[in-house]
């Protein structure tokens, strides 16, 4: 049974861990999505090295997260940095993929049109191609968002964690009142976030909206 009285009266903790939590999903998202930005670029200029790329990021998506911190701790400590290293590198084969399969799919003839109109390769990378990848992008953003929620709980087993460290409190003190509210507030982020990421990709592709009108 959920205990009422101690979730009007732990309002304060809640949502500081909720902060928390949304601070370490955005962080992990933000930096992997840099990073994986510039690898698909390369990857999807460079074709051969795609193959290299994305076998390292699924190398390091394969790896158990309780594994790859116990491998980072002894040289980072049990610091935001080695939460959002295991964090970052969980995000990357999901957004290298979702953002060279975008280009990919970028129509033939809308890249042959900017061409003959006198784009540059960069121009059009960032004219055309780009805007046209973002459905497919911002797929993957939401994909590994929600997957980084799910995975910042772990981080409370090394001293971060937002809402798993209101869990963990809650297994600890055999409390599931904590662990409910950890539970439900995990999944209200999830789906906040990914409406909020929906609404995103409406506002940059407001020639989809034109279309479905």
């Amino acid at each position: 049974m959920i205990r009422w009285d101690w979730v009007a009266a732990n309002l304060d903790e809640i949502a500081a861990a909720t902060l928390d939590h949304l601070q370490l999903t955005a962080i992990a998202v933000g930096v992997g999505f840099v990073l994986s930005l510039v690898l698909a670029l390369v990857a999807y200029r460079w074709r051969p090295l795609y193959g290299p790329i994305a076998g390292t990021a699924g190398l390091l998506y394969t790896i158990p997260s309780l594994a790859l911190f116990a491998v980072l701790v002894p040289f980072t400590g049990l610091t935001v940095l080695t939460a959002e290293i295991g964090l970052v590198s969980y995000t990357l084969l999901i957004l290298i993929r979702g953002i060279v399969s975008g280009l990919d799919g970028v129509p033939a003839d809308a890249v042959e049109a900017a061409t003959g109109m006198g784009y540059t390769r960069r121009q059009r990378l960032a004219g055309v191609e780009l805007p046209l990848a973002v459905p497919v992008i911002i797929t993957a953003v939401r994909l590994a968002t929600v997957t980084t929620i799910g995975l910042v709980m772990v981080t409370a087993l090394i001293g971060e964690g937002g809402l798993g460290q209101l869990m963990l409190c809650g297994f600890n003190r055999s409390f599931p009142t904590m662990i409910y509210v950890g539970v439900v507030m995990s999944v209200v982020l999830a789906i906040t976030l990914d409406l909020l990421l929906v609404g995103l990709q409406r506002l940059l592709t407001p020639w989809a909206r034109a279309r479905a009108a």
